[in-house]
Formats: C-alpha cells, sequence, structure tokens
C-alpha cells in the first residue's frame, strides 16, 4: 500500500522546510527491512524544500539511549509511535536530498502522512535573524538542517513529561524503560528486536499503583499522568490551535501537577511550538546564559537573553544544545533520591 500525503510548496533552506511527501520512488522506498511488496507497509518519500538533519530534528523524541521507542540501526532512525489509529513501527532514513519512510502497523497510514510534520514541514524559520549575535550565528550557520519537529500527539508527549519532572534525566529514563517494557507492546513489522510502543492513554490509566513505585515514579507524578490520561481527548484537540503559544500552555497547565516546564517540554514536541523555552529546568538557563554571555543565569535572566527573538526562543536553545557548546562543569548537582524502598 502507498500513500500520497498532502504536499506544500518547497520552501528555502533557511525558511519553512516545507516540501512534497509522495510514493513515487521506485524500489524500496525506506532501506529498512522488509519486502517492498508487504501489504502493511505504507511507503512515501519527503522532499523538503530545504536541508533537514534528521539525527538532530529527531533528537527529542530520544529518552535516553536505551529508550525502548527510539532506536537507530545504521543510517535508519527507527521509531515506535502510538497513533490515533494504532501502533506503527516507522523507519526514516536520509537518501541524498529527500527522506523515505515507511511505516507498518495500524497507525502505519496515519505515521506516514503525518512524517513530514514529523520532519520538520510547517516549521517557518522566516524573521529568525540571529546576524547580529556571532555565536548564534556561528551555530545556524553549522545546523541547516535543524528543523522543529511536530509530533501531532499530545499525551504522547506528556507522559514522559510528566516522569521527567524534579529528577534527573538518568532517573526518569529508567522510569520511562521499566514501564514501557512492561506495558507498552512490541513494535510492528521487520522493527529492531526491543522496539516498544508506548501505551494508549486507557492503558497507562490501568497501570498499579505499585508499578509505578518500582518504576522510580512517586505519588505525586503518577497521580498527574493518571489526570492527563483521563482527559486525553481534550488535550488532543488543542493541535487544532496550531504551533503551541499561549492557549496551549494554559490549557495543558489546567491539569494539577502540570506547570510551564512540562507544558513547554510537551508542546515542543506535540506541537512544535518554536518559542516555548523550558522556565524551571535545572540545566538550560545556565546553559544559555554562559553561551550568550559567558556566565550562568536564572530563568528571568534566560528570558531577558532571548527577548530579542520572542516568537523564536525554542529555536535559539535547539541551536546553542546542538551546537557543541558546553557549559562549565562546575555547581551543584541534583541528588539522585530513591523512594522504592519507602
Amino acid at each position: 500500500m502507498t500513500l500520497l500525503a498532502s504536499a506544500s510548496s518547497s520552501g528555502d533552506a533557511s525558511g519553512d522546510a516545507s516540501g512534497d511527501a509522495s510514493a513515487g520512488a521506485s524500489g524500496d522506498a525506506s532501506g529498512a527491512p522488509g519486502a517492498s511488496g508487504d501489504a502493511s507497509r505504507v511507503d512515501t518519500v519527503y522532499r523538503p524544500g530545504g536541508p533537514v538533519d534528521v539525527t538532530s530534528t529527531l533528537r527529542p523524541l530520544q529518552r535516553g539511549s536505551g529508550d525502548p521507542a527510539y532506536k537507530v540501526v545504521g543510517s535508519v532512525v527507527w521509531l515506535a509511535l502510538r497513533t490515533p489509529t494504532g501502533p506503527a513501527a516507522v523507519a526514516i532514513r536520509p537518501a541524498g536530498g529527500t527522506i523515505a519512510v515507511s511505516a507498518w502497523g495500524d497507525g502505519a497510514s496515519w505515521a506516514v502522512e503525518h512524517a513530514p510534520e514529523l520532519l520538520g514541514r510547517g516549521d517557518d524559520w522566516d524573521g529568525f535573524d540571529v546576524s547580529g549575535h556571532a555565536f548564534l550565528a556561528a551555530a545556524r550557520q553549522r545546523q541547516p538542517g535543524l528543523r522543529l519537529l511536530r509530533t501531532n500527539t499530545v499525551v504522547a508527549m506528556l507522559v514522559p513529561a510528566i516522569m521527567e519532572q524534579k529528577v534527573t534525566s538518568r532517573q526518569a529514563w529508567g522510569a520511562w524503560r521499566y514501564l514501557l517494557r512492561r506495558y507498552g507492546t512490541a513494535a510492528p513489522g521487520p522493527a529492531p528486536d526491543g522496539l516498544v510502543v508506548p501505551p494508549t492513554a486507557d492503558e497507562w490509566a490501568r497501570i498499579p499503583s505499585w508499578e509505578w513505585h518500582k518504576a522510580g515514579i512517586e505519588p505525586g507524578r503518577s497521580a498527574t499522568v493518571m489526570r492527563a490520561v483521563r482527559v486525553a481527548p481534550a488535550l488532543e484537540r488543542t493541535l487544532t490551535l496550531g504551533r503551541g503559544g499561549s492557549v496551549v500552555s494554559a490549557r495543558l497547565q489546567s491539569i494539577p501537577g502540570i506547570g510551564k516546564w512540562t507544558a513547554a517540554e510537551t508542546a515542543q514536541r506535540s506541537h512544535g511550538d518554536p518559542d516555548s523555552p523550558s522556565v524551571g529546568d535545572f540545566h538550560v538557563p545556565a546553559l544559555v546564559g554562559w553561551a550568550l554571555t559567558g556566565g550562568p543565569v536564572d530563568d528571568d535572566g534566560m528570558l531577558e537573553l532571548l527577548e530579542p527573538w520572542r516568537g523564536h526562543r525554542e529555536r535559539v536553545v535547539r541551536l546553542i544544545g546542538g551546537s557543541g557548546f558546553r557549559k562549565p562543569a562546575f555547581g551543584p548537582r541534583l541528588t539522585i533520591q530513591d523512594h522504592r524502598g519507602h
């Protein structure tokens, strides 16, 4: 089965990574395992209007190096997605100036249809001018293919963001691995061993309290997940409001236990919000401060530094994060706490 996804006019490398998604390629479109005649497989080739760095664009979806829902095999990025129409395994491979996408499972057609937005279509860099700042201008020049992704799935992005609240990445990613391996489902098709599709909203809701405890998620965070998945349809409807913004943030924060940081971390991925820096993050303000001024700043200081690029503030953060810049390795470390024995 092939699918012709909707296409927009081609853009240029500095602006909107719009382009064409079609199924007109001959042979194996994805470079992934599996016969091209497999009836469960859906293929497309995305032809962006400018360069797209698949690895850096998709990196925000990876929850640590051992993420069961994200694997890289050679030049192919494999994603296990929970789509509105069911599970999907998706293989994404750059192929010259195009990007080949193949998908398997009940959610395959949906995944292929939305693959261009996942890879940055609609992410408009017009009006983003960093020419007056030497560091950012150089970072942009080195990363012409960086795009902001949009998954078009809110709960799937919100649940792991809740898990990452107020703990180290190591703790949160460990909990993510534990719960996916126990309550996720094996990815369909010829996916790599161990690729796991995350639970549905209903399946998250049925995970017993002691399993959250075993995963290292204390009752506060697990209760927030429960509140979020109970209103999953309403959360998914925020996708109709565009690429994030204050209304989307307010809708997410209307759920007790979700604040600015969690709303931003979610909207960056689900909606492709270009102006949602992670206020309240343990590392981001200091990283921005050191990169832009040579010294650390707090949240207010970060927002002041980013103000000249309002409307594009998350783009600035992503450019800094992908530039290779590292802030000095000193200062307090967040203590790892283990509540599982209590």
